[in-house]
C-alpha cells in the first residue's frame, strides 16, 4: 500500500477545518472561530519551526519502549516535549479572544498545569533514559489533585454544567440530573480523558489530528446550540484545535518532533474543562470516541490478560497490541494509513456529534 505524503494529508485537514470555521462564521450569529484558529495554527507553526531545532541540541529525544512495535525503535532521539511550544500558543490566543471572560482563565490555569505535570513526567524519563517518568500513582495524584482544584474553582463561580449545576444535557431535549455526583463525574472525567488522549499519542500526527478534529468540533456544537451559544468557549476550542493544526506541521509523518505528555495530558485537560464547563459532557464522549476506544482497548487487554493467565505466567491477548492503533499497525496497515482511518472516524463522531447535541 503506498503511503500517503504527509505534508498532503496534513493541508487537507487544515482546509477541511479552516472551511468549517469559515462556514459557521458566515452562518451563525456570533459567531468568531475563524481568526483564533487561523492566529494560533499560524504561531504554533512558527515556534515549533523555530523549537524543533532548539530540542535537538538539548537531546531531549524520545526513548522508546522495547515492548512496542519493533518498526518504532527507529524512532529513537526524536525530540519530544514539543507541546511545551504549541500549547501555551492555543491557551493564550484562546483566552485573549474574551479576556473578560473568568472562566478562561480557569480553563487556561487547568491546560497549563497538566502541561506542567506532563512536561515533569517527560522530563524525568529522558533523564533516565527509560520510557517511564512519574510513577503512575504519582502522575494520578497530581491530575486528580489540580482537577479538584478547577472544579472547586469553577463551583465556587457556577459555571459548572453550564450554568446548571448538576446537571447533564443528552440529546433530545432529555437531561440527567446528577446534583452533587457531578463533581465525582468531572474528577472521572479529567482522569479518564487527560489519559486517554496521552494513550492515542502513539503514532506521527494521530493524536495531533485528532485532537483538531474534536476541539473543532466541541467548538461548532458550542455555537450551534441557539440563544447565542458560547462564543468564548468555542473560540478557545478552535485556538486550541489550531496549536495542532501548527504543530502537524512538524509531527506529521514523518514526525521531526513529538508532543510527548506535556503535549498529550494539556489536550486532554482542555478538552475536559470546557466539556465540564459548558454541559458538553456528551459532545466530548461522542466526538472523543477515538480517544474512548484506545483507552478501553487498553483496559480490556489487560483484563483479559490477567483473566486468562495460566500457571506459566502466560495469557490471552484481545488485540495484537494495546493501545488500538497498534492493533491496526501489527495486522499490516501502513501508520499512516491507521492515521487517517482514525482522523476520518473522529470526524464522522464530530459529525455525529453535531447532529445529536444536547
Amino acid at each position: 500500500m503506498t503511503t500517503p505524503d504527509g505534508r498532503i494529508t496534513a493541508g487537507v485537514l487544515a482546509l477541511i477545518v479552516l472551511g468549517a470555521c469559515l462556514l459557521s462564521d458566515g452562518l451563525v450569529p456570533g459567531s468568531m472561530l475563524t481568526l483564533p484558529l487561523v492566529v494560533s495554527a499560524l504561531a504554533s507553526a512558527g515556534m515549533v519551526a523555530l523549537g524543533v531545532p532548539r530540542l535537538r541540541r538539548l537531546k531531549l529525544g524520545q526513548v522508546i519502549r522495547e515492548e512496542g512495535p519493533q518498526g518504532h525503535l527507529s524512532k529513537a532521539g526524536t525530540p519530544t516535549m514539543g507541546g511545551l511550544m504549541v500549547v501555551p500558543v492555543g491557551v493564550l490566543v484562546g483566552a485573549l479572544t474574551s479576556p473578560g471572560d473568568p472562566r478562561l482563565v480557569a480553563v487556561a490555569a487547568v491546560t497549563l498545569a497538566y502541561m506542567a505535570i506532563g512536561a515533569v513526567d517527560d522530563w524525568r524519563s529522558l533523564t533516565k533514559r527509560t520510557n517511564t517518568g512519574l510513577t503512575p500513582r504519582g502522575k494520578l495524584l497530581l491530575q486528580a489533585a489540580v482537577a479538584l482544584v478547577f472544579l472547586l474553582w469553577a463551583g465556587l463561580g457556577g459555571w459548572l454544567g453550564g450554568g446548571s449545576p448538576g446537571d447533564v444535557g443528552l440529546p433530545f431535549g432529555w437531561v440527567l440530573p446528577l446534583g452533587l455526583l457531578i463533581w465525582p463525574l468531572g474528577l472521572f472525567v479529567f482522569l479518564a480523558e487527560s489519559n486517554a488522549t496521552n494513550l492515542t499519542d502513539g503514532l506521527d500526527g494521530l493524536a495531533a489530528g485528532c485532537g483538531a478534529v474534536v476541539f473543532t468540533g466541541m467548538g461548532l456544537q458550542l455555537m450551534l446550540r441557539g440563544n447565542g451559544g458560547d462564543p468564548a468557549l468555542a473560540a478557545f476550542c478552535l485556538a486550541m484545535a489550531g496549536c495542532w493544526l501548527g504543530f502537524l506541521s512538524q509531527n506529521r509523518h514523518p514526525a521531526r518532533v513529538f508532543m510527548g505528555d506535556t503535549g498529550s495530558l494539556a489536550m486532554g485537560a482542555a478538552l475536559s474543562a470546557v466539556a465540564l464547563l459548558s454541559n458538553s459532557l456528551w459532545p466530548l464522549l461522542l466526538m472523543g470516541g477515538i480517544f474512548l476506544a484506545e483507552s478501553v482497548s487498553v483496559i480490556l487487554q489487560v483484563w483479559v490478560f490477567k483473566a486468562t493467565k495460566g500457571t506459566n505466567g502466560q495469557g490471552r491477548r484481545l488485540f495484537r497490541m494495546a493501545p488500538l492503533h497498534h492493533h491496526f499497525e501489527l495486522g499490516g496497515l501502513p501508520e499512516q494509513g491507521v492515521v487517517l482511518s482514525f482522523w476520518g472516524v473522529s470526524a464522522i463522531l464530530v459529525l455525529l456529534g453535531l447532529v445529536l447535541r444536547p
